[in-house]
Order: structure tokens, then sequence, then C-alpha cells
């Protein structure tokens, strides 16, 4: 089966006797009766129920339905639903802020808000109503004052409006680690046609089969896990097991009662699970597969998950990639050569054969730089989005003559590789924080995670190092920073910095946060 139709996804899939079992580890929002164990088929139901709940909501062709509720797969289930409806899904995170979440919507216009009372309970008491911004606003889980609740709705008969492949489909916002995130709208043909399809393809060692159990544990808000679903549910798995949290000792039991063979995560969620990597009846056992996006992943989580897997060549895909491209290079690891101490996640593998093209930049002149030179990485696939809603010109000054400029600096090797170095608007020039980030890990195996942060007044970068308690002794700290021209660390607790949606540590608020100042070391023109 091949994902096409996403308002019709689970139907094909039970026509066909799709046997596939999903794992939760909380109900859905959207059904919380509906306990923590669904067949295809109910999955099917489920989604045409809801798409005509929204269809007599007034949720019409071509109109936006934003979703902004906690963090839970059936964010995909209301984007199928929608879908179904001919309208078009705009996923928002919980984790924005209220005043960023009250400006996408603001751009969006939606016709129908599903939301939940709690994101409405915080948003009034920062001064901002979601439910204003929308022509109507329902609610899932719990009720919520003055709201109705969708399950409220009365079903008419079950509707499926077709769409145009180049149609609007879905829309998503970027990570926002640098502010206000763009909206980014995809249609089939790029989202499903170019790179669901792509993916769905049972290649050798790395296609899903029949016998695996798929993990999943990411931001569902996000565009990567709308297009996950198409290919998870046209593939016919054994069992799906989705996490809602991050909580190693919550998701344990489910995982161990589940142990996966493939597993996709946010790079922060392997941190936060890494520790169940070390314990004797790991859930980790039988992966053949993990896989990464958003960001890279550091050597020591990497090594540490290729260890935690008893076959004998387990294999670690990590994808580098935007919302607005979709992935565009792939590199694979091994044991063998994430336990070489020179591995590192900044070289991202080559270009997707016959899918994509790369180029380096300078970035002042935007003129093409030889192989080997230190640049902005610019992109060319057909997978590329529609736009960004209500931004039209920041669109058009990123899309120059073909190229997609993805704001990142690197370099592209005489062999086709690519080496990334840092973020234009991050980059303090001198040395790589990314680099910088992957050293100091490996140095400190004590450590969570180590950020580094480049300064706009040219003084040395400030080292963040997460710990779980807060703490870390000032020898290790010198000599794991011994060479380095870095400023004195600052430490932390993973709750103390600021993060996205995806986990990713929003780089300016922390520097704003420690230093009072906002200011970035790049233009940032570009993201």
């Amino acid at each position: 089966m091949k994902p096409y139709d996403m308002g019709l996804l689970f139907d094909e899939a039970a026509a066909r006797g799709h046997a596939t079992v999903v794992h939760l580890d909380r109900p859905f929002d959207l059904a919380p009766d509906g306990g923590t164990r669904w067949t295809v088929p109910e999955l099917a139901a489920l989604v045409a129920t809801t798409a005509a709940r929204l269809a007599a909501a007034g949720a019409g062709r071509g109109d936006r339905v934003a979703v902004v509720k906690e963090n839970h797969w059936d964010y995909d289930l209301l984007a199928c639903a929608a879908v179904r409806a001919g309208a078009v899904p705009a996923q928002l995170s919980a984790a924005l802020d209220p005043p960023v979440l009250a400006a996408l919507l603001t751009r969006l216009r939606p016709a129908v808000l599903i939301t939940s009372a709690a994101v409405l309970e915080r948003c009034r008491a920062a001064g901002t109503d979601p439910a204003a911004l929308a022509g109507i606003c329902l609610t899932v889980g719990a009720d919520a004052p003055g709201v109705v609740p969708l399950t409220d709705i009365e079903p008419g008969p079950r509707v499926h409006r077709a769409r145009h492949d180049d149609e609007p489909l879905v829309i998503n916002h970027t990570s926002g680690t640098t502010g206000v995130p763009k909206l980014v709208t995809h249609s089939t043909r790029t989202i499903i046609r170019k790179l669901a399809r792509f993916e769905a393809v049972p290649y050798p060692g790395i296609g899903v089969r029949r016998g695996d159990t798929l993990l999943h544990a990411g931001s569902y808000a996000h565009g990567r896990t709308f297009c996950w679903t198409a290919v998870a549910f046209s593939r016919a798995p054994e069992a799906v097991v989705l996490l809602s949290g991050t909580a190693p000792d919550t998701v344990d039991p489910l995982l161990r009662a589940h142990p996966p063979t493939i597993v996709e995560a946010l790079p922060s969620v392997y941190v936060r699970f890494q520790g169940l990597t070390r314990r004797l009846d790991n859930p980790f056992r039988r992966v053949r597969l993990y896989i990464s996006t958003y960001d890279a992943v550091h050597p020591p989580t990497l090594r540490a998950y290729l260890h935690a897997s008893r076959r004998q060549r387990p294999v670690w895909m990590q994808g580098w990639g935007q919302t607005e491209t979709g992935p565009l290079t792939f590199r694979f690891h091994t044991r063998t050569a994430t336990d070489d101490a020179g591995s590192t996640a900044r070289d991202l593998g080559r270009p997707i054969p016959f899918k994509t093209r790369l180029r380096v930049v300078d970035p002042r002149t935007r003129m093409p730089l030889p192989r080997g030179s230190t640049g902005l990485l610019q992109a060319r696939t057909a997978a590329l989005a529609l736009g960004y809603v209500g931004e039209e010109d920041r669109w058009a000054d990123k899309h120059h003559d073909g190229w997609w400029n993805t704001g990142d600096l690197g370099v592209l090797r005489r062999d086709g590789s690519v080496r990334l170095l840092d973020r234009e608007v991050d980059s303090p020039g001198r040395l790589s924080c990314l680099e910088t980030e992957d050293l100091l890990e490996t140095r400190l195996p004590e450590a969570l995670e180590c950020v580094v942060l480049g300064r706009p007044d040219g003084k040395d970068p400030i080292p963040v190092v997460v710990t779980p308690d807060g703490q870390l002794a000032p020898a290790r700290w010198d000599t794991a920073a011994a060479g380095l021209p870095l400023a004195e660390p600052t430490v932390l607790t993973w709750d103390e910095v600021p993060r996205t949606g995806t986990g990713k540590v929003r780089r300016s608020a922390l520097l704003e946060q420690l230093t009072g100042d906002a200011g970035t070391c790049g233009t940032g023109r570009w993201t």
C-alpha cells in the first residue's frame, strides 16, 4: 500500500486487512475513554467520526483547522479528520508561549480551533484568548467554560472531500529556536508523494517489515510525524508504540512489554531515555534501526543506544533537513564507527540520490563557492513546501534562483558529503559551537547535554552544561575545557533550559536568560 490520501489512510489500511496494533502510554485526548490499545479499523472509525463532527461544526473545503493541545499522536488523527473533511489542518505545539501562539493564530485565521482546557487556561492567564481568534473553538479532553467539546458536536453523514495534489494539505510550524516560528504549507505532492512514498519503499535493512514493532516518541505537532504516520500505517507493521511523555520510569514498563525493533525519537528524547540503555533488561535490546531527525545526536548517545541492542549489526540512520524541505541528506552510524574517538554527528552524509542537490554559497553575495569551502548550505528539492503563511516576502528571500537557503553554515566536501558547523544566526565565527558541543559531551559523560552560545559582543562563547542535579565539579570542567576558548561554564538542570516543542534549545532565549542580551552573532536573515 502506497500512502496517498491522508483522509482515507486508515480506511485503506483496514480494507487491506492490516493487523497493526497500536499501544499508547496514555489515552488519546480525542478519545479519553478509548483506552490505550487500538486496532486499525478502530482508528479508521475514530477519524471518520471526527471528520463528520468537524464538517458539522463548519469546517469546509479549504478552511483551516488549527490544532493546539497536549503532545500526543491524536494530533495526526485530528489532522487526518480535517483532511477528510476537505479542510487544511494546522498543527501548533502547546509548548508555544501564549503571545507566539496568538501571533500564529492571527496569521492562520482558522475557521475551527481544536484545543484543550489547559491551553485555554494558560493563554487566558497570560492575557490572550485563542478562542477569540477562530470562527469556532472546540475542546478535547476536559471541558472548558464557554467552549464546546468536540464530542458534543453531533456528527452528520460520513464525509470525504478530495483535493488536488498541489492544493494545501497540512500546515506545520518550524522549531522557532530564534523567535516566532514560520508556518509552512505542504501539499499532497510535496509531503506525501515526494517524501512519504519514497520512505515507504521496503529498502533492504531499513524498510519497515510486517514483523516490526515501531516506537515513536516525538513532537506530534511537527510535520515529520505527519509524514511518519503515512509511512507507518501503509507498511502494516505488527505493532506501533506511541509515547506522549518523556519520563523514563513511566515509559519503561510499556517499552519492556513491547520492545521495539525500529525507534524514531527526538534527539532530546534519546537523551532523556539514555539511562534505560544501562538497565539489565533494557527495552532497546531488539532494535535493528534507530532514526533521528530535527537535530544532531552527540556521539556518546549514539554509542549508548547502538551498544544497547543485542542485534549483530544495528544501524542508526541520521537525517538532516527542515520542515520546508523534508530530509536532504542521510548518514548511517554503526557501532564500529561511533566507537572511534573522532566520530561526530556533524558529518551529515550525502544528499539523497536523485532527490536532492546541495551547494555552498557566500553568505553575503549568494555566489557559489568551490567544494571544501565554508558557507551557507542551499538545497534544491522537488519536496519543497508551497510557502509560509502570512510571510510571503520572507519565503521569497530564502528561495533564490531555484535554490532554498537552509540558514545553516557548513562544508560540502569534494566527495559530496556535508559537514554541519552552525546555524548562521548562532555562529561566532572562530569556532563551531556544534562541534565544540560534541567534544565537551565526549569529555563529560556525566552531562545530559552541552550547549555553546556565541556572543554578539565578541567575547568568549558561553558553555552551558546540563546535568541531572545542576552540579559539576570544577576539576572536571577544567579537564574537559582544556585548550578551548570558552568562558566559565553555567551548569543547569534540564528543566532550566528553554526549549522548543521538539526539545531543541532556544539558544537566543537561553543567552538572554544568562546575559540579558538577546542579540545574535549572525544576521539571522535566513532563519
